[in-house]
């Protein structure tokens, strides 16, 4: 995350059109979460260049408009375009230096549903990867300064991977959500630990660095996933606190509010970037700032 105690830049293009289906869900409260990742519909034939904080226009923008019909420079951004999402984002203040938690000598990985501090931070995490990929969120993520954990199927980060190198470098970190996106309770050692090493491999060969974080589909799992996964490298293992769809957060808790430590889930669907924008409102008003994972678990 940047060091910048003010953590939000104002850009000009226009959010692209949102063509892909729905993604999958782990909460009873949204819609029924896809047992198989499918494949989505195919990436731009030439994808956009890699975030900045002054992107190239999208091809449904790309004329300049003439004298006569261009946008006064004092004029509201347009609901629904880039601008707009990154003149909406909070301003957060800096986050305190992460304090690294404890993580046992020996054993299997531990599993968390919010990390275990009282630093005045909450995590973003999206999931999956194959059903929607939104054009405009690496520019989002990056013009906003948000850190997001992104836990990939392995197929879907193979076929899709500059769309995800892009998010990488707007401050993304990739991590393991397995290889079939099936559930992994009550199967054997072998099985899980092929779907866990297999796609911590791919993703390490994709992106040059191995997971260390591993999400269960569904959070479906048992003793046995913790210990596939430790063996996998895993450091830990992630449930979630709140998780976000359709730009509205849903609380696990009574109290309706995101604690310290919480962790915040969504997916990659047509409205990741609302649910982006209400994670870090969210957050915004807990008083708290959103942090990476991987600085906190090391």
């Amino acid at each position: 995350m940047l060091s910048a105690p003010v953590r939000r830049i104002v850009a000009a293009v226009t959010l692209p059109t949102i063509l892909a289906l729905s993604s999958c869900t782990a909460d009873p409260g949204q819609a029924a979460h896809a047992r198989q990742v499918a494949a989505g519909p195919p990436s731009p034939s030439t994808p956009p260049p890699t975030p900045s904080t002054s992107p190239s226009p999208t091809p449904s923008t790309a004329a300049s408009p003439t004298p006569s019909t261009a946008p006064s420079a004092t004029a509201k951004p347009a609901p629904g375009t880039l601008e707009w999402y990154v003149s909406q984002a909070p301003t957060f203040p800096e986050a305190p230096p992460p304090q690294p938690v404890q993580l046992p000598a020996t054993g299997p990985a531990p599993i968390w549903h919010r990390l275990p501090t009282e630093q005045k931070v909450a995590f973003i995490t999206i999931d999956d990867g194959g059903l929607a990929r939104p054009p405009a969120v690496a520019d989002f993520i990056w013009q906003a300064h948000i850190p997001v954990t992104m836990f990939l199927n392995s197929p879907a980060a193979e076929e899709h991977d500059v769309y995800f190198r892009q998010i990488e470098v707007a401050g993304g970190v990739i991590e393991n959500h397995t290889i079939r996106h099936t559930s992994l309770a009550g199967r054997s050692y072998g099985h899980q630990k092929q779907e866990i090493c297999g796609a911590a491999d791919k993703l390490e060969a994709l992106f040059g660095k191995r997971p260390t974080l591993f999400r269960p589909p569904f959070g479906e799992h048992d003793s046995t996933t913790l210990q596939a996964a430790h063996d996998c490298g895993a450091k830990a293992v992630f449930h979630w606190s709140e998780t976000v769809h359709e730009g509205k957060v849903r609380y696990q808790t009574p109290e309706k509010v995101v604690r310290p430590g919480d962790v915040l889930l969504m997916h990659f669907r047509p409205a990741l970037m609302d649910d982006l924008l209400a994670a870090l409102k969210a957050i915004h008003r807990a008083g708290l700032t959103p942090a990476l994972l991987e600085d906190y678990v090391r």
